[in-house]
């Protein structure tokens, strides 16, 4: 097992200078500059010609690369070109929103996906079935913000009993900050409860089938036993796999999330610095998205063995 770790957190390297180098150019060769921004509709060209020397956009592009990747390894990203601190400073102030975002998007998803899905394959071609069926078609097919926006619309500006934008620490107003999560939450839910839900009905459907489900039903277990502690935990492989893919639409999802209920997290930073071509950002927070992700997918891997004793590494 421990080798195993060791060779994923070493593939970490190269997956994320693949990632740095793509966003690296992707952001140089794409039409904009940060200095004309800076400067303004008014500036002149020796004004900004003296901006992008100060930023060191001057300098050839693989000359860039090196001192950024080489102050990278030293753990600095770099200054942000328009909010005037540290890389470092704008994502530690910003990741406690779009950590506490993701944490309650998946307590929902998961707290309500996989009942729905483990009854749905109980209970195949009733009418619950046909809703969890319609309910994930329908999930992947409406946008978030979609979502978002007729949250808002009944629950804040029709029934008027949850507040639309800001975000309370939950330190400092428990009940407050669970107000504010609600809807945000449920928003970036959907999607996952639509996409979970869907593979754990197939999963356990597939596993009701199996000659040990027949033998736990003749030695006369319970169906609440059969289904979760034989079915539910034999099909969870593929369920853990689905979560952990899931985690890539989840920072995608948080983007919009963020920007349309207006939490103050990576999310919307992200946002901000994309509009303002804000390169030191935009570089960090991406290569933060990836490091999370790799992370999380290694995690779930390490989680199969604890459902399938078959699976060693």
């Amino acid at each position: 097992m421990l080798d195993f770790i060791a060779r994923r957190l070493v593939a970490i390297i190269p997956v994320l200078t693949v990632v740095a180098v793509f966003v690296f150019l992707m952001l140089r060769l794409t039409p904009g500059d940060p200095a004309a921004v800076i400067a303004g509709d008014n500036a002149t060209s020796d004004q900004i010609a003296d901006i992008r020397t100060k930023l060191g956009l001057d300098e050839p592009i693989w000359t860039q690369f090196a001192i950024w990747i080489g102050d990278v390894l030293q753990g600095n990203f770099g200054e942000s070109f328009f909010f005037k601190k540290t890389v470092a400073e704008l994502i530690a102030q910003r990741v406690e929103p779009t950590l506490a975002l993701a944490v309650c998007t998946l307590v929902i998803a998961i707290s309500v996906a996989v009942p729905l899905g483990v009854l749905a394959a109980y209970r195949q071609g009733s009418l619950l079935d046909r809703f969890v069926m319609g309910f994930s078609v329908l999930g992947f097919s409406v946008p978030v913000f979609v979502i978002g926006y007729v949250l808002i619309y009944v629950f804040a500006i029709e029934l008027g009993i949850l507040p639309v934008q800001g975000y309370i620490r939950i330190g400092v107003d428990f009940w407050g900050f669970l107000e504010r999560m609600v809807l945000p939450s449920v928003t970036l839910a959907v999607v996952f409860i639509a996409l979970i839900a869907r593979m754990t009905r197939a999963s356990v459907l597939e596993v009701l089938n199996e000659d040990y489900i027949r033998t736990a039903r003749a030695k006369g277990l319970s169906n609440r036993v059969v289904l979760m502690r034989h079915a539910l935990r034999n099909a969870a492989v593929p369920i853990l796999t689905v979560i952990g893919l899931g985690i890539a639409g989840l920072i995608g999802g948080a983007v919009v999330t963020e920007s349309v209920y207006g939490l103050p997290g990576l999310g919307r930073l992200t946002v901000e610095a994309v509009l303002s071509r804000d390169f030191p950002t935009i570089q960090a927070v991406i290569l933060l998205f990836s490091v999370v992700y790799v992370v999380i997918n290694l995690l779930i891997d390490i989680s199969y063995t604890l459902f399938d004793p078959r699976i060693r590494y």
